[in-house]
């Protein structure tokens, strides 16, 4: 799929294409279990949360105009989106957990040209998937510090927007505003492409979170610039990939609202108009899935080959490849490191 010499920009996109096209049976089916799951169980608790607050959103939707809502109808409402809410966050990590692990799992067979199955690299992701959250997870605990500065540096920003010509203090929050951004985004983009290869050691390597984050620290070191050029290159394709994508589902969920709206009368109780929009919601579900398949799928791929063309950059990998795939090692090179397949 890749040449067994350090890798350019035009191997390692082709690469990635090739790998796609190649393996999409497994990498689809393995989507489809981990965001289908976390579909099924969004719909689930959607279906039991309603159930459990269906009398206080009556309630609260007769209310008029005049009429402040009780705090005992309010608050279960409450309950019942933020758990919504946090059962979908863990549902779609996970999910993602298992696409970042199933992509390196493809990888190690692809970079070899050998076949594998959606069982085999089902395993393979799932045996991963705890590593590879610990990986996300001390990454994120790692940049959230200069993240919550940038969160707070743009509010700040807004705030003194909206109050520049009120308050004679809103340009000291229009200068934090700007200082507090600029100064620490950058501290997290490092922090977050410094450790952007540690999934793919976690999976490649087998190793734990923490020593697959000081890996990627090793491999990084000198071509932090590059990587994260192709890494947001990946990222912008997949966007633009994704928005494409989801446009359709966008028209067939605006008209699939449209004339459940119609079938509504003038006093549409709750349970109605959910049912009405339930078309759209569905649709509109359907293509976050899809796109949402797309951006899990070819940054990881992205990300696992310039893992591997680091190691072939720094430490000889290309030898220990070709001979694992039995064909010639690459012209002008010695016996590098043993490469080991999956564990």
């Amino acid at each position: 799929m890749i040449p067994l010499t350090p890798l350019r920009l035009g191997d390692i996109f082709g690469g990635a294409f090739s790998t796609l096209g190649r393996y999409w049976k497994q990498l689809i089916g393995v989507g489809g279990v981990a965001y289908g799951g976390a579909l099924v169980v969004m719909a689930v608790t959607v279906v039991v949360a309603y159930s459990a607050v269906s009398g206080h959103l009556d309630t609260l939707f007769s209310l008029s105009g005049d009429e402040d809502p009780r705090s005992s109808d309010v608050i279960p409402v409450v309950i019942a989106f933020g758990a919504i809410w946090l059962l979908g966050v863990v549902s779609f990590v996970i999910a993602t957990a298992v696409m970042h692990a199933a992509v390196p799992a493809v990888l190690q067979e692809a970079v070899l040209g050998r076949p594998t199955t959606f069982s085999a690299v089902l395993r393979r992701a799932c045996s991963r998937v705890p590593t590879v959250i610990g990986t996300v997870a001390l990454t994120f605990l790692i940049a959230v510090v200069p993240m919550i500065l940038v969160v707070g540096g743009v509010i700040a920003l807004v705030i003194g927007t909206i109050t520049l010509g009120h308050d004679t203090g809103a340009a000291l929050w229009v200068v934090l505003g700007f200082v507090g951004a600029f100064a620490t985004a950058p501290l997290a983009i490092w922090l977050m492409t410094k450790f952007s290869l540690a999934p793919s050691a976690a999976v490649f390597e087998g190793q734990s979170a923490v020593a697959s984050m000081r890996r990627s620290s090793r491999l990084v070191r000198g071509d932090w610039w590059r990587i994260f050029g192709i890494s947001l290159l990946s990222m912008l394709l997949a966007s633009v990939a994704s928005y494409f994508i989801q446009l359709p589902f966008s028209f067939l969920g605006a008209f699939s609202g449209l004339v459940g709206g119609s079938t509504l009368g003038d006093d549409p109780n709750p349970a109605s108009i959910v049912f009405a929009m339930s078309g759209y919601a569905v649709i509109m579900a359907l293509g976050a899935l899809v796109s949402q398949f797309i951006a899990a799928v070819f940054p990881p791929l992205v990300t696992g080959l310039l893992y591997i063309d680091r190691r072939m950059r720094t430490e000889n990998l290309g030898p220990a490849l070709a001979e694992a795939a039995g064909v010639p090692a690459p012209h002008g090179t010695g016996h590098g490191p043993t490469y080991h397949g999956p564990r």
